[in-house]
């Protein structure tokens, strides 16, 4: 019995192999198993003829300090810290005008070059050197008035002429300097002398505003003591809203620059203005771009009193769920070279001076928001938000199946 079974067995075997429709089978599974071979051997030749995935750019691994990459050879790398944050918060405090310009004493303003004075001498009767008086039968005068000289304009050398006095040196000296020195010279030739000397052309003690203001002009400076918003009220206002502005003030070699809007909340920056100062109004939208996965791609202006790290991710709209890497979050600066103690030494900088910095922030992190709020961004910084790595493999299986799809769908015709 076991016998016929198992020639029963070997029988239906070889039949079954000898089918025609069974070898079809065969044949076509071969065929198949060819074709997969060709799709996966097709799309490894692609994607290294390709060299990378398309990518938006840098990534959170090409950040590592470590990196021997060359191209990062001159770049610093640094993680925003609390500390971090406080050191560069705290050099954008210094730089005010309270503390970038000596305190300009009015009381101090002197006589010029080009300066128009006029000169009043009384004398006392009955002398009458300048000023005759009414001289009555005793042979008294009954009155005396003031002599007052032409206007004159102090010389290229400084001085002034008074008539039996000489030359007086009147450039760099006080009114009441002047009036002390004619007293002197006039001693002896007027009778009790008493002068007078008024500034009459104010040609050296100007402040001069020019820019994004209704009227560019030349303010006179007076003893009373003229501010830096006297002089832009003098020119009429600015043309631009507060909050745009910037101010910036040139004495001597020294120029600085604050937000209109800071100078106006803190009367500290409302300085006293000094001879041939330059207020210049400026309208210079600040700006930072932003790239990578970010809710917008773009150039976006902020106000002249600045904004942090924070208000700018809520600017762009937010990192983007399906794409970004909350540990690459980037601010790309140049940095003058004595803002931090730099990690890459020797140290190189730009033909500026400035150096090349890569901030790098983990909002994985809570204590990252915090520091967010106080890391300010600056005028032309770049934010980017680098892709995370599961965003780049889901390219990775978009390029393959991009590939393998119309090859499969040639496979299946093939079949039919």
């Amino acid at each position: 019995m076991a016998g016929v079974k198992n020639a029963t067995f070997s029988y239906t075997r070889g039949l079954c192999n000898n089918s025609p429709l069974v070898n079809s089978a065969m044949k076509m599974q071969t065929r198949l198993s060819t074709t997969l071979l060709v799709i996966i051997f097709g799309s490894t030749l692609l994607l290294s003829g390709c060299g990378s995935i398309p990518t938006s750019g840098f990534g959170r691994a090409d950040a590592d300090p470590k990196s021997t990459q060359p191209n990062l050879k001159g770049i610093q790398i640094i993680d925003v810290t609390d500390g971090i944050a406080k050191q560069l918060f705290d050099q954008r405090a210094t730089r005010q005008f309270s503390d970038a310009f000596s305190v300009a004493d009015p009381r101090g303003q002197t006589i010029g070059y080009g300066d128009g004075l006029e000169v009043s001498i009384w004398e006392a009767p009955p002398a009458t050197l300048f000023s005759p008086g009414t001289i009555d039968v005793r042979g008294v005068t009954s009155s005396t008035r003031a002599t007052t000289l032409p206007d004159q304009m102090v010389n290229s050398d400084g001085f002034i002429s008074v008539p039996f006095a000489g030359k007086i040196k009147a450039a760099g000296q006080s009114l009441q300097t002047v009036e002390a020195e004619i007293v002197k010279r006039l001693t002896g030739k007027a009778n009790q002398p008493e002068v007078f000397v008024r500034l009459t052309r104010n040609v050296s003690s100007n402040v001069t505003v020019v820019g994004e203001v209704t009227n560019s002009t030349r303010l006179p400076l007076t003893p009373g003591g003229e501010r830096l918003l006297d002089a832009l009220a003098a020119a009429g206002g600015v043309r631009q809203p507060v909050n745009k502005m910037t101010i910036q003030i040139t004495r001597g070699d020294s120029v600085f620059a604050m937000p209109l809007d800071t100078i106006i909340r803190d009367p500290k920056q409302n300085i006293n203005l000094a001879r041939g100062d330059v207020v210049t109004a400026m309208f210079q939208p600040l700006s930072f771009t932003a790239l990578g996965a970010t809710g917008k791609n773009e150039e976006i202006n902020f106000e002249a009193q600045g904004i942090s790290l924070a208000q700018a991710l809520a600017r762009t709209g937010g990192l983007r769920d399906e794409r970004s890497d909350p540990q690459g979050v980037f601010i790309f600066r140049f940095e003058p070279a004595n803002a931090l103690a730099w990690p890459k030494q020797p140290l190189v900088t730009t033909p500026d001076g400035k150096v090349a910095v890569i901030y790098r922030i983990d909002l994985r992190d809570p204590a990252s928001f915090f520091v967010a709020q106080t890391f300010q961004m600056n005028n032309k910084d770049l934010l980017y938000i680098s892709n995370a790595p599961v965003a780049e493999l889901q390219k990775f299986l978009n390029v393959v199946f991009s590939v393998t799809y119309p090859l499969l769908n040639a496979a299946q015709s093939f079949k039919k």
